[in-house]
């Protein structure tokens, strides 16, 4: 099969009508809590029919595969994680910070908004391995936050003491993001000691902020 081909299986037909429109939203939705509440095992056409209280034919008139269904669902539920990540495009959220705060604040917004999400981004997070096009989907959506939590940071480009402080940020940034989704995917006490969630993103900040800002 051709990658037009498997465009083409993964294609969504639109609904034109307001009452389709409505009930397509419903299916997304319900989507989206299926595998917030069960995980990827959760997510069948019967269950997300059954959650939206649509037919069948609701979902085949969109599409005839369930890997397109989910890929719509994933960006249904992602739009809602994009909507909090604006955050790091707003200037006046940032006006005025100094260095260490400045690193402190962007490294708790990037957590903040993980945690906010974690249920979905969990049955993503761990189906992203096996699943192509989510790896594909996830590895650009990640790029697209690191160049937003890049250009919020390169602010204190001055006080970075790396000689490349992009090159330094968005090192930080990969350290940082891999640390969240491990936590994401696969439980607080994977990879280190049990803490709760305000010291574990405090312990991630002041990581960030000694290596970008410490003078040796």
């Amino acid at each position: 099969m051709t990658a037009a081909d498997r465009n083409t299986d993964l294609a969504i037909r639109p609904p034109r009508q307001e009452r389709t429109r409505q009930a397509w939203a419903r299916v997304l939705d319900a989507g989206v809590a299926l595998l917030e509440e069960g995980g990827y095992e959760a997510f069948t056409i019967a269950a997300v029919c059954e959650r939206a209280q649509v037919a069948p034919r609701a979902l085949y008139d969109r599409t005839t595969s369930k890997d397109a269904l989910f890929l719509a669902v994933y960006e249904h539920g992602y739009a809602r994680l994009l909507a909090d990540e604006a955050v790091f495009g707003h200037p006046e959220r940032w006006a005025g910070l100094d260095a260490r705060t400045l690193v402190v604040e962007a490294v708790t917004e990037l957590a903040g908004i993980v945690e906010r999400h974690t249920a979905f981004l969990k049955p993503v997070v761990l189906l992203s391995g096996a699943h192509p096009e989510v790896y594909r989907r996830g590895k650009a959506n990640t790029a697209r936050t690191a160049d937003r939590f890049t250009a919020v940071v390169l602010a204190a480009a001055r006080e970075i003491t790396h000689p490349d402080p992009e090159a330094a940020v968005r090192l930080c940034f990969g350290t940082l993001f891999g640390a969240l989704m491990l936590r994401v995917g696969y439980g607080a006490d994977f990879a280190s000691p049990v803490v709760d969630e305000d010291t574990y993103v405090r312990h991630l900040a002041q990581t960030a902020v000694r290596y970008l800002l410490a003078r040796e």
